[in-house]
């Protein structure tokens, strides 16, 4: 998914180890995506989706 962001947008995704499954997606202080909320891991094209409307 880092890899798409970076092809994506031209920016460098900041990937930060969570503790006990935790996996956020937060842009400038958002939270675009939680694991914990879903109950799954995201789609990556609903992160790129949700990166665009932002």
């Amino acid at each position: 998914m880092a890899a798409k962001i970076r092809e994506v947008f031209g920016v460098e995704p900041q990937l930060v180890k969570g503790d006990n499954g935790v996996f956020d997606v937060v842009v400038d202080g958002r939270l675009i995506f939680s694991k914990h909320e879903a109950g799954r891991f995201p789609r990556e094209q609903e992160v790129l989706d949700a990166l665009r409307d932002r």
